[in-house]
């Protein structure tokens, strides 16, 4: 983002050149910004304080959560006229075309999304203010999740924000018992080591959007759920049946740090790891 006031606030580079960044700005008129590259804009808050001007036009939001769709090259002027927080999404002509391939298994040339102003979207309001505004973009263990959810909200803005009349996605079978039982193994030999949802998918050589649903159909859970699940039945059995001290059960449980271990630990059972160790021994 050039010729802003904006502020960056973190950013982090995805699989295959997507992006993500979030700018936050308090006062400021934004002229003649456009990019090479296609936008999704979420704002976490403050959307009402933001205008798009068109002309002697403005647009406006009415809610504090919109989300707006900036194609490639697309030139805009902005004024902000108080706080606001959002969130970026940045993908290309590539990116959309090797989905509609991967996806729906049809000629993915010729994507042309629709130039989006302040639109209510449930979907991606949840998906960006929840797991991509939530989650740490720099730790090895949410690179499920950023892909998971980024490549829900490709979908989404293609089926949605295009020109493609693309169907919607119906659940299809699970894994097969020997793809899964394959599927498991790597992962609880993996789980030490950052695990991203091509790993796991190449194990089946399926792709990975087809992989996450069927790996979904066949245990319940979506891979990056699975995954925490199971670093932290590991950790689990380690605190009560080791005297490994913290860093080293949160590294054999791949998570960054005893603190990053800590805290994921207690979001999912409501104690510390000392304190379950402590219970467990008593």
């Amino acid at each position: 983002m050039k010729q802003t006031q904006a502020r960056l606030v973190s950013s982090t580079q995805l699989k295959n050149g997507m992006a993500l960044a979030r700018w936050s700005n308090q006062e400021d008129r934004i002229e003649k910004i456009h990019s090479s590259h296609h936008t999704l804009s979420v704002y976490l808050n403050g959307a009402e304080n933001s205008l798009r001007r068109q002309g002697s036009q403005t647009i406006a939001s009415k809610t504090s959560n919109s989300m707006c769709l900036m194609p490639a090259n697309l030139v805009t002027d902005w004024d902000v006229h108080g706080p606001v927080s959002l969130l970026h999404f940045y993908f290309s002509d590539t990116h959309l075309s090797q989905l509609i391939e991967q996806v729906w298994d049809k000629d993915g040339r010729s994507v042309q999304l629709d130039e989006i102003d302040f639109a209510q979207d449930a979907l991606l309001t949840q998906l960006f203010c929840t797991t991509l505004g939530q989650s740490n973009w720099q730790d090895p263990l949410d690179q499920l999740a950023l892909d998971s959810a980024t490549q829900t909200a490709l979908i989404h803005t293609l089926r949605h924000y295009s020109q493609r009349r693309l169907p919607t996605l119906r659940p299809t079978g699970g894994l097969p018992a020997w793809q899964l039982k394959r599927v498991v193994e790597f992962i609880e030999h993996h789980l030490s080591q950052p695990l991203t949802l091509a790993d796991m998918a190449n194990v089946t050589g399926l792709s990975d959007y087809h992989f996450a649903r069927m790996f979904k159909q066949a245990t319940g859970y979506p891979p990056h759920r699975y995954v925490l699940r199971r670093r932290l039945t590991r950790a689990r059995h380690l605190l009560a049946e080791t005297s490994q001290n913290m860093t080293e059960i949160a590294l054999r449980c791949g998570f960054g740090s005893s603190s990053h271990f800590s805290k994921r630990f207690r979001a999912e059972t409501g104690v510390s790891p000392t304190e379950y160790r402590t219970q467990q021994r008593r």
